[in-house]
């Protein structure tokens, strides 16, 4: 269905709340449900099921739909996404399935990572994480490969930051505000040193899965890679881009 379709579909579903358009609706936006859970599951790896995923985004989604508000100038994509993460999020912090071992493990890497590069000034490579740790190259990466699902939390306090989108007259408004636009252009160039400072496959892998929006499968028979390599090099991506950017990585 078009955008004009969609738009008849919302008119009609805000004239008279009937569950039969709701159901269209849903029908209509189940594919961003899809995407959604995708993304997320970059994250998950294979500690959750991917339609299982899928599963708890439709509860956001219904919601999302419930309480929209039609009348103002917000896209329902952009208000409905948030909603579909945050009840995916809500669902596994009620499973609470990450052991503590392996958030301890996270920490230990990311305070390692922090050390080797306040020292050397430099991006810290899996070598130097790994001597730092006392550990070989090759359980590092065993351990990036068990600690990804962490970025949850990341992925969490982003969630809880803007699980409401804002909807005052400053955030709908056609023109940009000045402050905004000099954050902008400052992320920019901060994306920009932090994209250099990826690995070749790291800044393919990040190029491919945001920008041309592929998937695990499609990423790895493009790499010749195996999937869980295409995880790894996506999550040791985000952590080399995390520590040059901060909070903005995961406020975008």
């Amino acid at each position: 269905m078009d955008e004009a379709g969609r738009n008849k579909l919302w008119q009609s579903y805000v004239a008279n709340r009937s569950g039969e358009i709701r159901d269209q609706l849903i029908i209509e936006y189940s594919q961003l449900v899809k995407l959604v859970a995708g993304r997320m599951n970059m994250y998950l790896g294979y500690n959750v099921e991917y339609d299982d995923l899928v599963g708890y985004g439709i509860f956001g989604l219904i919601d999302a739909i419930d309480k929209f508000d039609y009348g103002k100038n917000v896209k329902f994509e952009t208000y409905a996404s948030l909603r579909i993460r945050g009840a995916i999020l809500d669902q596994i912090r009620k499973m609470d399935w990450i052991p503590r071992s392996l958030r301890q493990k996270q920490k230990k890497i990311d305070a390692a990572m922090a050390k080797v590069e306040a020292e050397k000034g430099h991006i810290a490579t899996d070598e130097e994480i790994a001597e730092e740790l006392g550990i070989t190259p090759e359980e590092l990466l065993d351990w990036q490969g068990q600690t990804k699902a962490t970025n949850l939390i990341s992925l969490d306090e982003y969630t809880e930051a803007g699980s409401e989108v804002k909807m005052d007259s400053i955030g709908n408004s056609h023109f940009e505000q000045p402050e905004d636009a000099y954050e902008k252009e400052e992320l920019k160039q901060l994306m920009a040193k932090a994209i250099e400072s990826l690995t070749e496959k790291e800044r393919l892998v990040v190029t491919l899965y945001y920008y041309e929006e592929m998937t695990l499968k499609e990423i790895s028979l493009t790499l010749e890679v195996s999937e869980s390599r295409v995880s790894q090099l996506h999550t040791k991506a985000l952590n080399k881009m995390k520590a040059m950017l901060g909070d903005y990585v995961f406020s975008m």
